[in-house]
């Protein structure tokens, strides 16, 4: 055995061996699926959501423990065009995206919340780690299709320009930012999304898409809510994570003070968008008395949607708080920002909710294309195991691979 085999045979044995003690709060079922991390499998398993990866799909995708999908594949056009011998049917619609063979995936990057996958055809997909169990296909410089083979439990019907995914306990909605289309064939989901489209797929609790929920889908679908922002407390850790909906929009949220949270914003068209920002008591302090601030300047409370959207593309920002219901100790704070690039708003629990730089803050970054992982997040005593601890098993295995066979 030469010396590069034996170090890659040990390194199989240290993965292997790895204690399940030092990836904090695992449970049986998440030891299990991280431990069995291999370069063609990884698993991930939060609070919320968890999932494996198998070399072209995203399988298994579960929210609260209820499997949505057993499969979400995603492939450009022009290769599953030509994979398809003399091509595809152009009248074949959604249907071409039937038993797609997927563009092999590979990890971006992983923190507590988020795991941003990077598929070979150019596209990407991020699964949010938040109760609404958010997954996001974003198609970059180049068409896609997608399909998503739903759960034994699951069921999908059309709604419009949307789609309806039922399980047992759950309800969730697919929508299509941008020029595309979603449907139902032959029972599972599949999409065509043109270049810089975004495929985004929301989850509710039974009764929990009422009125305002439906208001953020048609934010969101219309193009108006580039971004939405979950901060909330999990072991007495605050948690958060940001989904970008919008193609060339970043977002990175911070707290660098106690009882406020920090949201940058960089866009790279001109025009204002609608920031959806869930918090919660332990991120703020206090619901009753917030403020928001856009890059140091109060923003101006809105007293209904139309003034709110009608801040977009003024001269001042403007918000609305809207206390949760479903969720005691819950707000969500729907920040219409006027304009771009770069923005920093702070919502603060104190009424001070002075803007800082957010250098020193816990950060979570979620962008079209590039994602920064938590300053915090080194992988141990991560309170959501598996978002984060398999990444680095993995990395560190793949180049140990690559070098010995130089």
């Amino acid at each position: 055995m030469t010396r590069k085999s034996a170090l890659l045979v040990a390194l199989l044995v240290a993965v292997s061996s790895v204690p399940m003690a030092a990836v904090a709060g695992a449970t049986p079922a998440t030891t299990e699926r991280v431990s069995s991390t291999t370069a063609e499998s990884d698993a991930s398993a939060g609070a919320h959501v968890a999932f494996d990866v198998q070399g072209d799909a995203i399988t298994d995708y579960r929210i609260d423990g209820e499997q949505t999908f057993s499969s979400v594949a995603v492939q450009s056009q022009s290769a599953a065009e030509s994979g398809a011998g003399t091509g595809l049917d152009a009248d074949l619609g959604l249907e071409a995206a039937l038993n797609l063979s997927g563009a092999s995936l590979s990890l971006a990057s992983e923190t507590q919340a988020s795991t941003e996958l990077e598929a070979e055809s150019g596209a990407t997909l991020s699964a949010h780690d938040t109760p609404r169990g958010t997954l996001v296909v974003e198609s970059g410089g180049e068409a896609q299709y997608v399909e998503a083979e739903l759960g034994a439990s699951a069921e999908a019907r059309e709604d419009g320009d949307r789609v309806r995914v039922e399980t047992d306990g759950r309800e969730g909605v697919f929508l299509v930012i941008g020029d595309g289309e979603v449907g139902v064939t032959d029972g599972n989901v599949t999409a065509d999304l043109s270049e810089n489209a975004t495929l985004a797929f929301r989850s509710y609790a039974d009764g929990e898409r009422d009125e305002r929920a439906q208001y953020e889908e048609s934010l969101i679908a219309e193009g108006n809510a580039a971004v939405e922002v979950t901060a909330t407390e999990r072991n007495g850790e605050v948690v958060s994570d940001a989904v970008s909906y919008g193609h060339e929009t970043s977002a990175t949220t911070s707290q660098t003070a106690t009882n406020q949270v920090n949201v940058t914003i960089d866009r790279a068209v001109h025009e204002g968008t609608v920031v959806m920002t869930t918090v919660s008591e332990e991120a703020v302090g206090n619901l009753e008395n917030l403020s928001v601030h856009v890059d140091g300047e109060a923003a101006v409370e809105a007293s209904s949607k139309s003034e709110l959207e009608g801040a977009i593309g003024s001269d001042e920002s403007r918000y609305m708080v809207v206390q949760d219901a479903e969720a005691e100790g819950q707000a969500t704070v729907y920040v219409a920002v006027n304009h771009f690039s770069e923005r920093t708003m702070t919502i603060a629990g104190d009424g001070t909710g002075d803007s800082t730089d957010g250098n020193d803050g816990t950060e979570t970054e979620t962008s079209d294309d590039d994602t920064t992982e938590d300053d915090t997040d080194d992988g141990a005593g991560d309170s959501t195991p598996g978002f984060g601890a398999g990444a680095a098993l993995i990395a560190l295995l793949i180049g140990v691979v690559a070098r010995s066979r130089q």
